[in-house]
């Protein structure tokens, strides 16, 4: 029954609905924690701290936090799997390019498979900056994420990366959240204006929110 549903173009849109959803309630949560920075190391510092003990005693350290991380991995996967393979299903279906061009959507829509693209290296390039430290400029320090926020955003690649990602993100949701409530039934003809409305307020919203922190740091608000 699982291997029907994943095999029909449905059944891939539903998957790559519901996923993009987790995705979406995570960069809700993640956004609203990122701007603790701007009420102090310490508070930030505490933050980072907390997400690493939430559910003790009964869970032990971290591990709610790797739950999270799993199931936005398998989130970040059955997406992208979902949107290459339909992707693969939308070219065979017309191989042939159209003779008169009608570039009717929206400019997000027509950058969605790139703007996927653009975060998925920049998921990799953000977790081996900020987590791993692999890549971070300057001395990477484990728990003090203030100062490798602070050190991150004090460099100019820094910056344009993650500006340039966040605004992906914005294009990427705008029309994501919409064509998921369409996919999962809650799209009609009466709600298409306010579905619309409620995408373009949260892609609005979230690029606001997630470029205030480099921002911040870029105009010595955050230091």
């Amino acid at each position: 029954m699982a291997r029907t549903v994943w095999d029909s173009s449905v059944g891939k849109k539903t998957v790559m609905a519901v996923s993009g959803l987790i995705m979406l309630s995570y960069l809700v949560v993640h956004m609203m924690g990122n701007l603790k920075i701007f009420f102090g190391a310490g508070e930030f510092n505490e933050y980072a701290h907390w997400l690493r003990t939430v559910g003790e005693p009964f869970m032990h350290y971290e591990w709610t936090l790797w739950l999270v991380r799993i199931v936005l991995v398998v989130a970040v996967i059955a997406h992208g799997v979902s949107a290459y393979q339909l992707s693969r299903r939308d070219i065979k279906a017309r191989p042939s390019k159209y003779v008169h061009k009608k570039p009717r959507a929206s400019y997000a829509t027509r950058t969605m498979r790139w703007g996927g693209i653009i975060l998925a290296l920049f998921i990799v390039w953000h977790l081996l900056d900020l987590t791993t430290g692999t890549v971070h400029s300057g001395g990477f320090e484990e728990g003090r994420p203030y100062q490798n926020v602070v050190d991150t955003f004090s460099t100019w690649y820094g910056n344009v990366i993650y500006i340039v990602a966040v605004l992906a993100v914005g294009m990427h949701i705008r029309h994501g959240f919409w064509s998921a409530a369409q996919t999962l039934g809650a799209g009609s003809r009466s709600r298409d204006r306010a579905l619309k409305t409620v995408a373009n307020v949260l892609a609005l919203v979230l690029t606001c929110g997630f470029l205030a922190v480099p921002v911040g740091v870029m105009t010595g608000v955050v230091s």
